[in-house]
Parts: structure tokens; C-alpha cells; sequence
């Protein structure tokens, strides 16, 4: 096995508790025979010393650490989990996934839980912008950072994002430039700091193209698939429908999509339809999105990484980790020139 070996990995592989694993090394007397056998066997398997075992207890690390989602269904989270997880085993780290909803509540009883695994550090991407729970772990000391998502008003936060309103704008100049000037904004609630920031972009790249804001255009609900849909179609029945869609989310696009195909509207050739976040699923050849990439390998992997020198105390830099990633535009099949 590479790397550290911790208490934490004989325990697991003895298949006891790490309180177990201390009483074999302090020779506690009431521990089973077989019991201390499958222990002493473990730490022989791994390749180290009783000592070096002794030290990682001492030193309370698990090398473990929790991952929180507000929903692993959706296919950006899903996939740069999954790119953590990866990382993570480079390093000889177990990650423990949560899905919590993103009310102060849920959030507090996501971090309880992980605090009572005892994990080292916590990655989130489920927080509302305004959390101030946030600002006691903080206090504390605790390892934590935000990945996807940025808390205001706490100086001390750390965190690894794409600068989502620099990306709004790129989304919709790129419209513009294919002469669109209605232009329907999609996006979920603006008290997540993503969708507040891609709002504020829409907002302001409609202005510097001298284009008319107009409320009737503007989806900021849940990001649930039917309610997307029947705005969409709903705008796409219209007379005065707009000639392009941007939706804050690729997820949110693939809905645009449908509302057009059920609404009997071609694409790009009705209308133009751009995402945000560049999954998977939205390079698919049938599919085509035109989209803005969030580097999402290296917005995972970078969050990784700072989480890790958190944990160990191994950054130089005493400032937060704050780290803005540049947006690139991703031109696909579903964007084209407004004809009408």
C-alpha cells in the first residue's frame, strides 16, 4: 500500500475499531485473542510498525473526508465526485459522500455527521451563499472548503469556483454575435452563489448590448426537470417567443431541449439553446450543447488538493485558498444564427 498507513486502515482491515486497534498496541488485557491476532495481522499485511500505527493514533488523523452534494443525481456533481474520489485514492484517502439539501439545517446535520466520523476535512458544494453556520467550523479551525460555490461574508472561507458572471456574459455575446436579441434566462433560486453570479452576468452583458431586460423571460426557480420544461414550452407556445434560451445549467438545457422538440421548434434553427457547465452527457454527438465549460477536472482536483494541504498544515500561504477559474466557451450544435 503507498503512502501513509493510519490507524484508521488496520482498523478497517482488521474489520474492529480504531479504540480496538489502541488497546492491541497498549496491550489492554480484556481484547480477544482472535481479536488482537486479526490486528497484529493487518499491520503486517500493510508493511508497518506497531510504532508507526501508534503515531497515526496520536495524531487523530483518519485520512478520511467528507464530500457534501445538494444532489448526486445531477451529472455535474456526479461527475466531479467522482474525479475526487479518484484523486482522493492517490493519496490514500477514503471519501464519505453526503447528499444534503442545502437549508442551514440539513447542512448542519450533514457536517455533524461527518464530525462524528472523525473525518479530516470537508469538501461542500451545497451551501447557500448567506450560510453563516459555516462561520463556526471556520472559528474552530476545522478543514473545509466549497468547491462550485463561494459563502459571502466571511473573509476566512476557502474556496475553488469559475467565475460563473464572466461565463454568463461570454454565453450571451455569443448569442448576441449570432443576432439574438430576445434572450430567455433559465436558472435555479439566486441564493446559491452560481446562479446569483450567472444572473448577474445575463444581466449585464443584456445591457452593454443595449437589450431589454424583460421579467416574462426569467426562470429562477427549482431545478426540477418538469417545471423547466413547462416554462420553457410554455414561451416557446408564444407568438413573441425568444429566438435563443441560456440555461444556468447543462441539466437545465437538456429540458430547453425537449420543451423545443415537443413545441415541433428545430434547433438551431428556431431557436438557439446554451448551457453552463460542460458534462458529459452534453458532448454527445445527438446531442451537441453548446455550452460554458467550468474545467470541472481541475475544479475538483484543486479542491482536492487545498483541502489536503489544509489538513496538513502544509501551505505556505497563510491566506484562504481563493481560486477563480477562467470560463471557456464551448461551441456545439445547438447555438446558430438568428434568421428571423
Amino acid at each position: 500500500m503507498k503512502g501513509r498507513v493510519s490507524a484508521y486502515d488496520v482498523a478497517k482491515l482488521a474489520k474492529v475499531s480504531q479504540t480496538t486497534v489502541s488497546r492491541v498496541l497498549n496491550n489492554y488485557p480484556h481484547v480477544r485473542k482472535e481479536t488482537r491476532k486479526r490486528v497484529h495481522d493487518a499491520i503486517n499485511t500493510l508493511g508497518f510498525s506497531p510504532d508507526e500505527i501508534a503515531r497515526s493514533l496520536a495524531s487523530k488523523k483518519t485520512n478520511t473526508i467528507g464530500l457534501i452534494v445538494e444532489d448526486i443525481s445531477n451529472s455535474f456533481y456526479a461527475e466531479t465526485a467522482h474525479i475526487i474520489l479518484r484523486e482522493a485514492q492517490k493519496y490514500d484517502y477514503e471519501v464519505i459522500i453526503i447528499d444534503a439539501e442545502t437549508d442551514e439545517n440539513s447542512f448542519e446535520r450533514a457536517i455533524n455527521t461527518l464530525n462524528g466520523k472523525r473525518v479530516d476535512g470537508i469538501i461542500v458544494a451545497s451551501a447557500r451563499m448567506d450560510n453563516q453556520k459555516v462561520k463556526e467550523f471556520y472559528d474552530k479551525g476545522f478543514p473545509i472548503i466549497f468547491y462550485n460555490r463561494r459563502i459571502y461574508g466571511i473573509e476566512e472561507s476557502h474556496y475553488v469556483e469559475v467565475d460563473n458572471k464572466l461565463g454568463a456574459k461570454i454565453a450571451v455575446n455569443h448569442l448576441v454575435e449570432n443576432k439574438h436579441r430576445k434572450i430567455a434566462f433559465i436558472s435555479g433560486p439566486t441564493i446559491y452563489s452560481t446562479f446569483y453570479q450567472r444572473f448577474e452576468g445575463y444581466k449585464e452583458a443584456l445591457q452593454e448590448n443595449g437589450l431589454e431586460y424583460d421579467e416574462s423571460l426569467i426562470y429562477k426557480g427549482e431545478v426540477i426537470y418538469e417545471q423547466v420544461f413547462q416554462f420553457a414550452l410554455n414561451l416557446m407556445r408564444d407568438k413573441e417567443m425568444p429566438t435563443a434560451f441560456f440555461a444556468s445549467t447543462d441539466q437545465m438545457a437538456l429540458a430547453i431541449m425537449d420543451a423545443a422538440a415537443r413545441s415541433g421548434r428545430h434547433i438551431p434553427y428556431d431557436i438557439s439553446i446554451i448551457g453552463f457547465d460542460d458534462i458529459e452527457i452534453a458532448s454527445n454527438p445527438y446531442i451537441g450543447l453548446s455550452t460554458i465549460s467550468q474545467r470541472k477536472e481541475e475544479m475538483a482536483i484543486l479542491t482536492l488538493q487545498k483541502l489536503l494541504s489544509l489538513i496538513n498544515n502544509d501551505d505556505s500561504n497563510s491566506e484562504p485558498n481563493k481560486i477563480t477559474l477562467e470560463p471557456e466557451l464551448i461551441i456545439r450544435k445547438t447555438t446558430g444564427v438568428n434568421n428571423q
